[in-house]
């Protein structure tokens, strides 16, 4: 078997992420001169101002390697929820921490568990890394099936990968029902609990860390959301020091780069303009929300920074929504043909945003 037949063997079942498509993309596509996108969940306002800052201030040092261990950071974050330094695994985002977890704890005759419609990446980390993949559907389509997942539980379970608020479906999970779930796994499993939307769920939830419990517990939080700092590429888990220490011997030296350390540091710094962005993401979210149920278009409440518009022509929206320049994200992938999720964008975006929806539905009414 030459290289080339190999590589074919070795990728047959493995599939890339497909992102959001690009504004440049959509612009080039449609001989548009501006567009939005609503697509991937970014936080619309940007990064915080002391953020910003800290990327010009450190900008002429990247000539060199950053802080291979992220120690300041990592300090910084083990005081804000509570740990030791060596509970926080830093990555380059948190798809790169669930990656590095299912990697290291699941492989070939291993299973990861996961909730059907829960974020793609946990299925295709676990194909990446030889385990199989245990998607259990959800009792109404949208919320972890908790029972069946249970009920998935093997010998040969390794991790069980569990989102909240879930995406693409918004879906929340209270942390009694999470705890009883944990309780009744065995404690021997991983649990990768991925909070990349907790900020816009603190109000309502609480804290999750220190008082959700289990020895395999992995909480996953993320700098691309509310904090704006999708562009640099910046996630973390916080787990026992243990479990970590396993992690880093997979983990890429200098894997978060020095704008991204710095840039962190000074968000985690700038509670107040992050609490003050995510109370304005809920008040749009909500907004939104009002809207499509006005118009019978709405799928699901959601408690991420995104809403979800269900339609039977939810193709046909999404492309006629591109004409308009915006930029929606179909969840055909996820078994969803009838959905869109929508991002929620900045007051000015929205507006935009139920415009054109206006615009398009009474176009298909008149049709």
């Amino acid at each position: 078997m030459d290289w080339r037949s190999h590589a074919v063997n070795q990728c047959a079942q493995l599939h890339p992420y497909i992102p959001g498509k690009p504004v440049e993309q959509l612009l080039r596509e449609k001989g548009l001169s501006e567009a939005i996108k609503l697509a991937s969940n970014e936080n619309p306002y940007g990064p915080s101002p002391s953020a910003i800052a800290a990327i010009r201030n450190f900008a002429a040092e990247v000539h060199r390697y950053p802080d291979g261990d992220s120690g300041e950071l990592k300090a910084a974050l083990a005081a804000r929820h509570g740990v030791n330094s060596n509970q926080i695994l830093l990555g380059n985002g948190s798809n790169e921490v669930l990656e590095l977890i299912i990697r290291t704890f699941a492989g070939a005759g291993d299973e990861v568990i996961y909730s059907a419609r829960g974020f793609i990446v946990y299925a295709l980390a676990a194909r990446a890394a030889g385990a199989t993949g245990i998607a259990v559907p959800e009792q109404d389509g949208l919320t972890h099936d908790l029972p069946g997942m249970l009920d998935a539980i093997s010998p040969r379970s390794k991790i069980v990968c569990i989102a909240n608020p879930n995406n693409p479906t918004g879906s929340l999970l209270k942390h009694a029902e999470l705890q009883a779930f944990f309780d009744a796994l065995p404690r021997r499993m991983i649990i990768l609990l991925d909070e990349a939307y907790h900020d816009y769920v603190r109000a309502e939830t609480g804290e999750s860390i220190g008082v959700l419990q289990h020895p395999g517990l992995m909480i996953c939080r993320t700098f691309s959301k509310a904090y704006g700092l999708a562009g640099l590429r910046i996630g973390y888990a916080i787990a026992d020091a243990g479990i970590l220490s396993l992690c880093n011997r997979f983990r890429e030296p200098f894997n978060v780069n020095l704008l991204a350390q710095q840039a962190a540091l000074a968000a985690l710094n700038d509670a107040d303009w992050v609490a003050e962005k995510v109370g304005e993401s809920r008040q749009q979210r909500q907004r939104l929300q009002d809207f499509l149920a006005e118009l019978n278009l709405l799928g699901a409440a959601s408690h991420g920074n995104f809403v979800l518009l269900r339609h039977a022509q939810a193709t046909e929206i999404a492309q006629q929504l591109e004409n308009h320049g915006i930029i929606p994200r179909p969840l055909a992938a996820y078994g969803m043909p009838d959905w869109l999720r929508i991002s929620v964008g900045t007051a000015d975006e929205n507006t935009q945003f139920i415009s054109a929806i206006q615009k398009i539905m009474n176009e298909l009414l008149e049709a």
